[in-house]
């Protein structure tokens, strides 16, 4: 007959950290079974999106007030209006500012002595490129310091092949054949991008309709959240350089090289230099005595912010009704967001799903809500997909382990890693674990990384599935016995068998019924 240890750990656990029942056995062979439990009481479970009253009453009251500081869906001017439905232009703001305009080689230096009089908005750099204002370093020593008109025309010379007075260029074939002949035999000048220099441009529509990149401004790419562009006052740039420089190349008075743009503070936008501080006087100031030319200057911007920049916060305080407790948490099951939305956001519930999907991409691809709460023995949560793939199969990973779980036929609760973290610093080397209520095995897969021996049950035939495929996945499944039976058949079972193993630790990961399967341990 099998003898049980003479002391057996009992724990059982609630889904909280907080609430866990400790019991513990005590078994000789001439006394009878006595037991003590410790019950914590349960705490209260909040939902995902509650804050307390302050908060509510805080943000219903200071929601919709003008923003004094820092970039805000309700400040700047919109481009688009569109309230039939949603679209991603709606949120595209753009804001007036004034920007500092410097050689590029001195961007960083002024740029921690004008620190405070900087943008410095979230998300956003206070040096911004000028599109088409850069040169490659190769071809910096054929202007030099003086932008003498003999040096623009050998300059084009070399890239173009013909300058002003030159008459028709000759073909690409012939150009790039005199090109090759000429630097091949002087070789004092090393042309990298020969063929193309010489090759004819693709027209850049075209190339972006063929490719199907889909972008709608120029410079913007997929990512993009912000676009800083100067903006030209009429009369401006005498001299046309786009040819020498590209064709994105900015038209301005005097080009004088590669030069950056300094984003000033929003409460400098379009102010004249004598109202601006003493800070940038005095390198405006500095510059000038120092430098015959001006290579310093104020310009006015513009900066155009994107959907990408807005967070999911923000996008949400505009979309939903004033007053209503925006969204702010979510589970994350492996790529799937778990929402547990109040009946106040079910309206809106697709628009939050896709605020969401769009936030957290690539890591989150389905959002999914829970609709009930948990009523069946399978302890299967009921969701409704509201987007993304529509997929509720994925993987998760706890504590260096692979679990593939499917929400819609097994049980996960991502918030519960901490307690179960530490209800496996518990577990000596030396111990049995038995878990009456393994799920797909959190528990008794990390267990048996530490532990002798584990037998793992649970009563959910789609969880004692996915239970044997986590364990053949991390390579444990020679550590773990499972069983597909009712907690107390097993429990009766797995204790009056002979060929059990001696248990020293029993889990019980039930909320609210665990207490109620202690009565089976007076059977044994």
């Amino acid at each position: 007959m099998y003898v049980l240890p003479r002391q057996i750990q009992l724990m059982a656990l609630y889904p909280l950290p907080s609430a866990v029942i400790l019991n513990k056995i005590n078994i000789s062979s001439t006394s009878s079974l006595h037991f003590t439990c410790r019950f914590f009481p349960k705490p209260l479970t909040p939902s995902l999106f509650s804050t307390t009253i302050a908060a509510a009453t805080t943000s219903s009251s200071t929601l919709f007030q003008p923003h004094s500081y820092g970039p805000s869906l309700y400040k700047g001017h919109k481009v688009h209006q569109n309230t039939d439905n949603f679209d991603e232009e709606n949120f595209t703001r753009v804001f007036d500012i004034t920007a500092l305009r410097v050689p590029s080689e001195h961007c960083f230096s002024l740029e921690s002595k004008l620190r405070g009089h900087l943008l410095n908005w979230p998300r956003i750099r206070n040096i911004a490129r000028v599109p088409g204002d850069d040169i490659d370093d190769e071809l910096k020593e054929f202007i030099g310091n003086n932008n003498d008109t003999e040096t623009l025309i050998a300059l084009e010379r070399r890239i173009y092949g013909k300058a002003e007075g030159d008459g028709e260029k000759m073909c690409s074939v012939l150009y790039r054949d005199k090109l090759a002949r000429t630097f091949n035999s002087t070789g004092y000048v090393k042309f990298q991008n020969l063929a193309k220099l010489s090759r004819p441009k693709k027209s850049k529509k075209k190339r972006e309709e063929k490719e199907g990149s889909g972008r709608q401004r120029k410079g913007l790419g997929r990512n993009e959240m912000a676009l800083v562009e100067v903006v030209e006052e009429e009369g401006s740039g005498d001299e046309d350089l786009s040819g020498l420089l590209g064709d994105d190349f900015i038209r301005r008075r005097k080009w004088s090289g590669s030069t950056r743009l300094l984003l000033l503070d929003e409460r400098y936008a379009n102010k004249g230099i004598e109202e601006m501080p003493e800070a940038i006087k005095a390198v405006l100031k500095e510059q000038n005595e120092e430098s015959t030319r001006l290579s310093f200057e104020i310009v006015r911007c513009k900066l155009t912010l994107f959907y990408n920049y807005w967070q999911m916060n923000e996008v949400l305080e505009v979309l939903l009704p004033q007053g209503m407790i925006v969204p702010s948490a979510f589970e994350t099951i492996g790529h799937i967001a778990h929402l547990n939305l109040r009946d106040e956001h079910l309206p809106y519930k697709k628009l939050i799903a896709k605020v969401v999907l769009d936030k957290n991409k690539p890591k989150i691809q389905t959002v999914a809500n829970k609709i009930d709460a948990i009523h069946n023995d399978y302890r299967t949560m009921q969701l409704e997909v509201l987007a993304g793939n529509h997929s509720l199969v994925t993987t998760v990973v706890e504590n260096g382990l692979y679990f593939d779980v499917d929400l819609s036929t097994v049980y996960w609760n991502s918030r519960l890693a901490t307690e179960r973290q530490r209800l496996l610093s518990c577990f000596t080397h030396d111990d049995v674990v038995c878990d009456v209520f393994a799920g797909i095995g959190p528990i008794a897969i990390s267990a048996a990384k530490k532990v002798k021996y584990v037998y793992a049950n649970d009563l959910n035939p789609s969880a004692v599935e996915y239970l044997e495929r986590n364990c053949v996945r991390n390579k444990l499944e020679r550590k773990i016995e499972i069983f597909n039976m009712d907690g107390r058949r097993f429990i009766d079972s797995i204790f009056a068998s002979e060929k059990t193993r001696a248990i020293t630790q029993v889990v019980m990961n039930l909320p609210n019924d665990a207490a109620e399967f202690l009565v089976n341990f007076l059977k044994v």
